[in-house]
């Protein structure tokens, strides 16, 4: 069977997008693996599937799945990316789009020059959003590494993540570190681990270690979830730059019970057809 798909980058985090709404497709995890490989296939950090929309007021639903076929409940980068998509390809002719995933509603909002603000929601940072084994719920947390003790926090801003202050992201062991912990006990559905540089209160440097993949060149929910965690620890401002090694992003949050914005660009690659 051919389908159409259209390729996406945001921050060189790449995505394929498809219309199942034109296909009705069940995508299994070896028709994915096929599909991301980079030399038989077509190549993707993620696979952003578009479908009918499953609530009331809500344009459409999408679901998200890594490289390897696991699925996965939020993307940053691909939500913006599915905005400029169903611009780009006139599925929608507003500019303001109500997005459903698996367990959030996103609003993606197309501004100027591939600029796109979704609105996260509200993070969340008790134990059972992650989900994280503990007894007692503490500002920061600690796991035990080659007897050395690692110091993090944890939030969920639609899907889990870590955040670890470090000293300089360029000479850390991010994937050591990175792997160790997402693959740790008290993590029973993973985590992705974010290592974060404090520039200065308004600015940081980011690496992210995504579950199931690895390290990639940026993570949207990633530089939202770690700046959350700086402003509700008083050491961010409530508007901060995010540098990835992909490149920008802006994140503004007011705290508390707030919803959380991500503002950043995406961009169009190709589109194509391939069998499956």
């Amino acid at each position: 069977m051919q389908i159409k798909f259209t390729k996406m980058q945001a921050l060189n985090n790449d995505f394929i997008i498809i219309n199942n709404i034109n296909y009705n497709i069940t995508f299994t995890k070896n028709i994915i693996q096929n599909l991301s490989n980079r030399y038989t296939g077509i190549g993707f950090d993620q696979l952003l599937i578009l479908d009918v929309p499953k609530k009331n007021n809500i344009d459409f639903h999408y679901r998200i799945f890594n490289a390897n076929g696991n699925e996965v409940e939020q993307c940053g980068n691909g939500a913006r990316c599915l905005a400029l998509y169903l611009k780009k390809k006139k599925l929608i002719k507003k500019n303001t789009i109500y997005i459903s995933t698996n367990n959030r509603i996103l609003i993606l909002k197309i501004m100027d020059n591939n600029l796109i603000c979704v609105n996260m929601g509200k993070p969340l940072f008790l134990p059972k959003d992650i989900p994280f084994i503990t007894d007692t719920i503490q500002e920061n947390y600690r796991i035990l590494f080659k007897n050395k003790y690692i110091y993090f926090n944890i939030v969920s801003i639609g899907n889990p993540h870590c955040v670890i202050t470090v000293k300089n992201i360029s000479t850390f062991p991010v994937n050591l570190i990175g792997s160790f912990i997402e693959n740790h006990i008290v993590f029973p559905k993973k985590i992705n681990v974010n290592f974060m540089e404090i520039i200065n209160n308004k600015h940081i440097k980011l690496r992210v270690f995504e579950r199931d993949i690895g390290e990639t060149n940026a993570c949207g929910s990633g530089a939202c979830a770690t700046v959350a965690v700086g402003i509700k620890k008083n050491i961010l401002s409530n508007k901060v730059r995010v540098t990835l090694l992909g490149g920008d992003l802006n994140i503004n949050w007011n705290g508390k019970n707030n919803n959380l914005f991500m503002f950043g660009t995406a961009h169009h690659v190709y589109d194509g057809v391939i069998n499956i």
